[in-house]
């Protein structure tokens, strides 16, 4: 157990620039002498800790300091070697060729015959199987580098109506959400922070002019845009049909799902009142009905009944064509 806990300080240490005492010993859950007796062990042990005093003061590991590739199992290699492939599928980037290359180096030529013979027992890819993602993969590259290099960057955007806007942004990087890539940046037309999604970006153009950071981090962004909500909340009480439970499930989770008695589902959930809303519930065709709220039900009615007008003219006229013969 102490062998673990050491180890599990100096990952800390090494992962962060300064760490206090006190948060050590909250986060292994003992006491502040046995964390300063394990500091001790671990500066003795040949791992180099300085120690500072005052309001920022704590513990860090010299900056000189690098560790040993043998503090990283075959297993974490393993680990690294997929995910960096994944995302390697969507960038096709020669900087991620070379990472991969030189993380496939750190392994011993019988680890890699052991890797090849038991094959892959993990695979993350962020391509989609049915199509819908970024076609361009250079777009990502471009964006990539323009964000590490503080480049401005100009693209025309369109958004969800269909509408297209000529954007100019200082871009801060990119982000895998879900099912597709976003770009974080500041948008000098809106004169604040936005996230544009890769798959309505057309013309890039990356510009010579620079941009001096304005001091946001894309962790910052991420944890603000993750606590807010794209329109007001609407609590929905939905009816699916008991063919769909598996479905169901795992699209709303266990918690939120009432079987009823003949079988069929009912779901409570609460989204935010916006076009994703209401698509996601089309998505489920006939196989749903919207109970609760009146509003959202009249207006998933409305929408349904816009899309069969849509099919009048061609019944119509096949049922013309029928008649004639």
């Amino acid at each position: 157990m102490k062998i673990q806990r050491l180890l599990g300080i100096t990952m800390v240490l090494l992962s962060q620039r300064r760490v206090n005492a006190q948060t050590l010993a909250d986060k292994f859950e003992v006491s502040l002498r046995t964390i300063y007796r394990d500091l001790e062990t671990i500066n003795t042990s040949g791992i180099p800790l300085v120690s500072y005093t005052g309001n920022d003061g704590g513990y860090e590991i010299m900056e000189q300091f690098r560790i040993d590739r043998q503090i990283v199992t075959f297993d974490d290699l393993q680990s690294i070697l997929v995910a960096l492939k994944g995302v390697q599928a969507s960038l096709n980037d020669q900087e991620m060729d070379g990472l991969l290359a030189k993380i496939k180096a750190l392994v011993a030529r019988s680890e890699q015959t052991q890797m090849e013979e038991a094959g892959e027992t993990l695979i993350f890819d962020t391509n989609l199987w049915y199509g819908g993602g970024l076609k361009d993969k250079s777009i990502l590259a471009s964006l990539r580098q323009a964000s590490k290099n503080r480049t401005v960057v100009s693209f025309l955007y369109t958004n969800t109506d269909g509408i297209g806007e000529q954007r100019e942004v200082e871009p801060i990087g990119l982000a895998w959400k879900g099912y597709a890539w976003y770009l974080y940046a500041y948008c000098r037309l809106r004169n604040d922070y936005r996230t544009f999604r890769l798959s309505r970006v057309s013309g890039l153009r990356v510009h010579m002019e620079h941009f001096t950071n304005r001091g946001v981090r894309m962790s910052e962004l991420d944890a603000r845009w993750g606590n807010q909500e794209t329109g007001p909340s609407v609590p929905l009480l939905l009816h699916f049909r008991s063919h769909l439970r598996v479905r169901v499930e795992e699209a709303f989770g266990l918690d939120n799902v009432e079987i009823q008695e003949d079988g069929s589902l009912h779901v409570r959930v609460s989204y935010p009142n916006n076009h994703w809303m209401y698509g996601m519930i089309l998505s489920y065709g006939p196989d749903v009905r919207v109970l609760e709220p009146a509003f959202v039900a009249d207006r998933i009615r409305n929408q349904g009944e816009q899309i069969a007008n849509n099919y009048k003219h061609e019944i119509v006229s096949r049922t013309c064509g029928m008649e004639r013969t």
